[in-house]
């Protein structure tokens, strides 16, 4: 939405720290618009939502996408790159991946023209901390938080959101403070200190203890106490269980030699990526991290090869044609794919790589080999306690994220739970913002502020720098509904199943996936006569 632009006025103000500008007329936003303003050369959100006008930043928290790019749904506005979602009268945060707010300015109408506040000192700040308290003296309640993952880290700031002031501890094996591991596969020369979430001095000031480089060893739950592998044992009153998965290894000969790789740290991404540079490397997985990591060698090693065990990428997920088009892009690319295989021995030569053999007889030259065939959940430290796990060593937990144990929680990739848009089937997703949605389901719950799970799973995958983004939950869907061309990489797939839409994947069709999240987020069944019809407005295409 563009409006024509009055030429720019500032007011004196009586408060020396505002700056105020004229940036539209009245007439130029429709209720349910918004647009992107400029005050004090800053890009700022307007909107009118419910006869209000308000504005807020413009520029999402997560990695900065321009909001007014996104779609706006009542008081909520939609990120068009990664689906986060915020209150355009208030700036807060109502749905992830971002994890912080929007500055919020102050909008007043005179003689018909919107005139934009905006305090000169918060300016130049794109992000706002939600008001948090912290420990208070004489609070005994304990809440654990075993793992230093998404899950963990919301639960804790949303605990402190809602004034909880009792104790926080967060425990993980890792050596790092909560970091963004979406990034370790796209960015593989990753400095660890970048992609920190929070720093120490957040931690300290909110009172969340974190306890690094310490794994649990056991629960008991009718003592309320968990045991460290340092000895330590430490008691509850409540308990998350968010220890996610690891990377599963191939059960070949030859897994034990050198320059065998598997990601999962910040670490292992810049092993990955010394070890890789002008060598031939052999990929097994076409998951997502493993088209992220060939991708992202392209021109950083001297060959790739990627071995799969089925017909084609992504061919469970995101379906036939996506993953057609992802060989497509990555084979221009000079990159060599055996699918419907698999690796049956690991050969080396003084203890290192030399060569791959495929169930096919085929035998790949490979200096480095990256395995990326999916995960397994780190939940071995529940055996033997009184937590239900299922065949697969996943946790099961109700919508309110608490498991078969009273006071034990469940989130995250370990957890199995029940998705509202998809009828309460229960289902494990292992994406970064279904695993924060977790974490603040959780943290309402342990404060008896009943809260179920409606999150809309929103994932989103680089390949040769383009973004694919996903949103909803399409096992199981029948039909798909194309607009654009797979071959112009210019697509939305919209997944069917019984008539209506599931979920959604693009290649540069923004912002409708963050369309289509809305819809499923409200409940208002996109059918697949809506779907297949020509009339596009409903996802808000630019």
């Amino acid at each position: 939405m563009s409006g024509t632009k009055p030429p720019r006025q500032e007011f004196p103000d009586s408060d020396p720290e505002e700056m105020t500008e004229v940036v539209c007329l009245e007439s130029d936003l429709q209720d349910g618009q918004m647009m992107e303003v400029e005050v004090g050369h800053h890009s700022v959100l307007l909107t009118r939502s419910e006869g209000k006008y308000s504005a807020i930043g413009n520029q999402c928290t997560h990695y900065g996408a321009p909001l007014s790019k996104g779609v706006i749904t009542g008081h909520t506005v939609r990120c068009p790159w990664h689906g986060a979602c915020f209150n355009v009268h208030t700036g807060d945060l109502e749905e992830y991946p971002g994890i912080d707010c929007l500055p919020c300015h102050k909008v007043k109408i005179q003689n018909s023209k919107v005139l934009v506040s905006v305090n000169k000192k918060t300016l130049r700040l794109e992000k706002r901390i939600k008001n948090m308290g912290t420990a208070v003296p004489g609070v005994t309640h304990t809440i654990l938080l075993l793992g230093g993952g998404a899950a963990s880290l919301i639960c804790a700031e949303v605990l402190r959101q809602e004034n909880f002031g009792g104790r926080i501890i967060m425990a993980t094996k890792d050596e790092l403070l909560p970091y963004d591991k979406t990034r370790l596969s796209k960015v593989m020369n990753v400095e660890s200190d970048s992609i920190l979430l929070r720093r120490m001095e957040f931690f300290h000031q909110y009172d969340i203890e974190v306890w690094l480089k310490k794994e649990v060893l056991s629960v008991d739950t009718d003592k309320k106490t968990v045991t460290f592998d340092d000895g330590s044992v430490q008691s509850y009153d409540q308990l998350l269980i968010s220890t996610g998965c690891r990377a599963k290894g191939l059960d070949v000969p030859g897994m034990k030699l050198d320059n065998v790789k598997m990601l999962e740290t910040p670490e292992d991404a810049r092993q990955i990526h010394a070890a890789c540079l002008g060598c031939n490397v052999v990929l097994v997985g076409t998951s997502f991290v493993g088209m992220e990591i060939a991708s992202y060698l392209i021109g950083k090693a001297s060959s790739i090869t990627v071995i799969g065990s089925s017909e084609l990428p992504y061919q469970n997920t995101l379906g036939r044609e996506i993953g057609k088009v992802t060989m497509m892009m990555l084979s221009e690319k000079n990159v060599r794919f055996y699918m419907n295989d698999n690796v049956t021995e690991v050969r080396g030569v003084d203890g290192k790589v030399k060569e791959v053999v495929l169930k096919s007889g085929k035998v790949i030259p490979a200096e480095v080999l990256i395995v990326g065939i999916g995960v397994k959940p780190n939940s071995e430290f529940l055996r033997g306690s009184k937590v239900q796990m299922d065949s697969k060593n996943f946790v099961p937990v109700d919508k309110y994220m608490r498991t078969n144990v009273p006071d034990v929680f469940c989130g995250g990739d370990l957890a199995t739970f029940p998705l509202a848009m998809a009828k309460n089937q229960l289902v494990n997703i292992g994406h970064w913002q279904m695993a924060q949605a977790h974490g603040r389901i959780v943290a309402l719950n342990m404060l008896d502020k009943p809260t179920e799970l409606n999150s809309v799973p929103f994932y989103w995958t680089v390949l040769l720098g383009k973004t694919i983004r996903y949103a909803g939950f399409g096992e199981g869907y029948t039909d798909i509904v194309m607009k654009g061309k797979f071959e112009d990489r210019k697509f939305l797939a919209l997944y069917i199943k019984g008539d209506e839409v599931i979920a959604a994947a693009s290649l540069n069709y923004d912002p409708a996936v963050s369309a289509v999240a809305e819809r499923l987020v409200s409940g208002k069944v996109i059918t697949k006569k809506e779907a297949e019809s020509d009339d596009l407005s409903w996802l808000q295409l630019s």
